[in-house]
């Protein structure tokens, strides 16, 4: 058995890894995981992941799970090119320096600005507090100064010249907001250009390709009742 990839492409962090190995050509059984399914609750996926958490790879007998995990994995294993995670100590610093920042602050207020602006409302029926929202938009609009100020500043790419895991990372995080309707670029033409050099070096059919699921994630019918209230739970934090 070959890598297989257990992915959903409204994850954000699913995107970076799927784009990745498309990218670099590494090929992989693609096991679709539906989180509003609950599919990552059941017994069989617990069985690659006890984490129940998308994205998990299986490679043989090898289970990983944990995005920036299984971007590092594979970027070893089949000797991608370095920019993607450079050999030189401090181009990889500044690379691990984003992942870092990025998982408990981007991640956080992406993550929340799609799920409190359209998700809970749309999907779920649960009503957010206007206040709460005006918090977390507030909060991104915090990190996207950082992301332009502190890691793009006047170079192409987050971490230097060249594409790396850490713009994938990036730009999967801030598609997010956008498909909920926040104006993440229009205002910010620094921003703007970064994703443009991105989406060309990705090719732009990938890219589209990859982000056709959460671009239409207004469309997607209501959670199963059944499900709602573990949803509602498990996404607790989101609300406040």
């Amino acid at each position: 058995m070959g890598l297989e990839l257990y992915l959903d492409l409204m994850s954000q962090p699913c995107r970076a890894v799927y784009i990745f190995c498309k990218k670099n050509g590494i090929p992989f059984q693609l096991r679709p995981v539906e989180l509003l399914k609950g599919q990552h609750y059941t017994d069989s996926f617990a069985q690659v992941n006890p984490l129940r958490k998308v994205p998990a790879l299986k490679d043989g007998d090898f289970t990983l799970a944990e995005s920036v995990a299984i971007l590092l994995y594979l970027s070893r294993k089949y000797k991608t090119p370095d920019h993607w995670y450079p050999q030189d100590l401090q181009a990889r610093a500044r690379v691990d320096e984003f992942l870092s920042w990025q998982h408990t602050a981007l991640r956080s207020c992406c993550l929340r600005a799609m799920w409190q602006k359209m998700m809970f409302p749309v999907v779920l029926h649960q009503p957010v507090p206007q206040e709460t929202l005006s918090s977390t938009l507030a909060e991104l609009d915090s990190c996207l100064r950082l992301l332009e100020d502190k890691f793009l500043r006047d170079q192409n790419f987050l971490s230097g010249p060249q594409i790396s895991v850490a713009d994938l990372m990036a730009i999967t995080e801030l598609m997010h907001p956008v498909s909920a309707g926040c104006q993440v670029f229009e205002s910010r033409p620094k921003l703007a250009s970064w994703r443009r050099r991105v989406e060309a070096v990705v090719g732009e059919d990938l890219f589209q390709e990859a982000h056709a699921v959460v671009l239409k994630a207004k469309d997607t019918p209501p959670v199963d009742p059944a499900l709602k209230e573990k949803f509602l739970h498990s996404l607790q934090s989101l609300l406040q």
